[in-house]
């Protein structure tokens, strides 16, 4: 068991969740809030997404990421700024048997580099990384990345000091991280994001877990997160199997069967269970030293 975890709260995510939660951060004012609240209740990381403020839906727009990790260092609130690189590799297909041309609904596709315009210009301490591609949920979107594109994109944060969080949804991305550290493109310590119960990724049982924790690359730090009502319980089988934690609005809307969350108690709930295990939550600057993050603001 990890008996020293930090937890990462995932403000707004960019599903198709703004009309199911009337709370649900939208605006940048809203998003920087939220991450706010998250740090208040015990979270060390703050994992931000950026939505179009007139449509609810998930946007890439570096403005609207600049207004909201402004805010946030603004505020003064010591709080670890994880901005996601996972917009822009979004295929959707077209039905049956016309699967070309795809559908612009839904299809969003750019290079690798402008996928991480807006971490160049704000230089974050993390940024996300998905590392492969996936059928993801329902319907013909293919959640899109390539090695080529991962080779890219991994080279570019680490020449800009940014530490890449590898989001990890299978067994096969993991052997894909070990390749990128074998060919010299990540530095130590490897960080990653074990995202489980996820359509049509690793499921999020016990035994799947630990099968995914025994294939880590030695020396990696690791968090673990499900989805929907397996978010609260996976909170204490990522701390059981050596991990750190993740909750949130982005993967989760409910604290209790219809009792609608904010992410600061999303956040409040894991310390509790944590706590309750004996465990002590590492803040902000317990987690910069743990994964050499380097912190460009005051």
């Amino acid at each position: 068991m990890n008996y020293e975890p930090f937890i990462t709260c995932a403000v707004t995510g960019s599903g198709e969740t703004a009309d199911k939660h009337p709370g649900l951060p939208i605006t940048p004012k809203q998003i920087a809030a939220a991450a706010i609240e998250a740090a208040d209740a015990g979270a060390a990381i703050a994992h931000i997404h950026v939505r179009d403020p007139e449509t609810g839906k998930g946007a890439r727009d570096p403005k609207l990421y600049r207004e909201v990790v402004e805010r946030i260092r603004d505020s003064g609130k010591d709080v670890i700024i994880n901005l996601t690189a996972g917009m822009g590799g979004d295929i959707v297909f077209g039905p049956g048997e016309t699967p070309l041309p795809l559908n612009p609904e839904g299809t969003d596709m750019v290079g690798p580099l402008e996928r991480l315009i807006h971490v160049e210009e704000l230089l974050p301490e993390i940024c996300t990384i998905d590392c492969g591609t996936m059928n993801f949920a329902a319907g013909d979107y293919v959640m899109t990345n390539t090695p080529g594109m991962l080779r890219a994109m991994a080279q570019r944060v680490q020449e800009l000091g940014v530490r890449p969080e590898l989001e990890v949804f299978d067994t096969g991305h993991l052997v894909f991280v070990k390749q990128l550290i074998k060919e010299g493109l990540l530095d130590d310590p490897v960080m990653i994001q074990l995202c489980m119960g996820i359509p049509y990724g690793a499921p999020d049982d016990p035994l799947t877990t630990m099968a995914m924790v025994h294939r880590m690359p030695a020396g990696a730090i690791f968090s673990g997160f499900s989805i929907g009502r397996m978010q609260l319980p996976y909170v204490a089988m990522a701390a059981l199997a050596g991990g750190n934690v993740r909750v949130g609005l982005e993967d989760n809307l409910y604290l209790g069967r219809g009792q609608l969350a904010s992410n600061g108690d999303l956040v409040s709930r894991a310390r509790q269970i944590l706590e309750g295990m004996g465990a002590r939550l590492l803040g902000p600057a317990e987690v910069r030293e743990k994964l050499k993050l380097t912190k460009r603001w005051a």
